[in-house]
């Protein structure tokens, strides 16, 4: 049984980061926990004249949460109704990604599917910024970030951009073979770099993935960086079209020493198709 968080602010964006999920996920008996936080906690909130006003405040947009989430899950059931899936909701006065690293491990979360945009101008941006502080803080499960007009409909092929300077254990690669299996996807590797030698650890890291893919149709690219990994990592999507972009979040990552740049955040800000982060672990 997987247990997916699904985070929204009710927008449009939310509403298809949501739908994403359940189709990808159609084959899979799933918990789902649609999530939404309706303001900072109360401690960080300044300019309420009394405890009584802040308390009818929160009473307020708490009723207001549970109501729109129910309203969400009620659409879900009639709509999107799959007897292997469970639908709950939660409801939570507090900051997007302090609650979701709370929520992890409570509900034992191994997916967070999320959008990379939503409500403005009144209310804060849901994502955006608040897309890089979840790549960057939830470290002990997977996310899938997905673009605000992305129609989802299969996953019939995959890209993995790789330095094959990481050791991917099994348990690492297990939720994206698990999703292969069930969409008969491809999957193409593409080693990203300025030159293309490989050292005997590279190689051996390279012949891992073949081990780890075997039974899937694989296939093995290389593109040259011209300006910025991220860049290369868009064109060569735009040149394969394929329905998600897989990749790690080292914190130490060879392409943050590589280029200097943030990898992940700029592929979350610039790619048209949903991205799929493995968590980080190095330690």
């Amino acid at each position: 049984m997987k247990n997916i968080l699904l985070p929204t602010d009710f927008s449009k964006n939310a509403w298809n980061a949501i739908f994403m999920a359940v189709k990808l996920y159609v084959d899979m008996e799933c918990n789902f926990y649609v999530l939404n936080t309706y303001e900072p906690k109360k401690e960080n909130i300044a300019g309420f004249k009394s405890s009584t006003r802040a308390g009818v405040v929160y009473q307020s947009l708490s009723e207001a949460s549970e109501k729109q989430l129910m309203e969400v899950l009620n659409y879900l059931e009639k709509n999107h109704k799959n007897p292997k899936h469970h639908f709950e909701k939660l409801s939570s006065a507090g900051e997007l990604v302090e609650t979701i690293q709370e929520l992890v491990p409570k509900y034992d979360i191994d997916t967070v599917v999320l959008g990379t945009k939503g409500a403005t101008g009144a209310k804060a941006v849901f994502m955006g910024s608040n897309a890089v502080k979840v790549l960057k803080r939830i470290k002990n499960c997977a996310l899938v970030v997905v673009p605000e007009w992305y129609d989802f409909q299969k996953l019939e092929a995959v890209v993995f951009p790789t330095e094959y300077a990481h050791f991917f254990p099994k348990n690492v690669l297990r939720p994206l073979l698990k999703l292969m299996a069930q969409w008969n996807s491809k999957i193409k590797i593409f080693h990203v770099a300025q030159t293309f030698g490989l050292s005997e650890f590279q190689k051996a890291n390279k012949e891992i993935l073949k081990k780890r893919f075997e039974g899937h149709p694989t296939s093995f690219h290389k593109v040259a960086i011209k300006t910025t990994v991220a860049a290369a990592i868009r064109q060569f999507a735009e040149e394969e079209k394929p329905d998600m972009i897989v990749m790690t979040n080292y914190s130490h990552d060879f392409f943050d020493k590589l280029t200097q740049e943030p990898v992940v955040k700029n592929v979350t800000f610039r790619t048209e198709v949903p991205l799929m982060v493995f968590p980080d672990f190095s330690g």
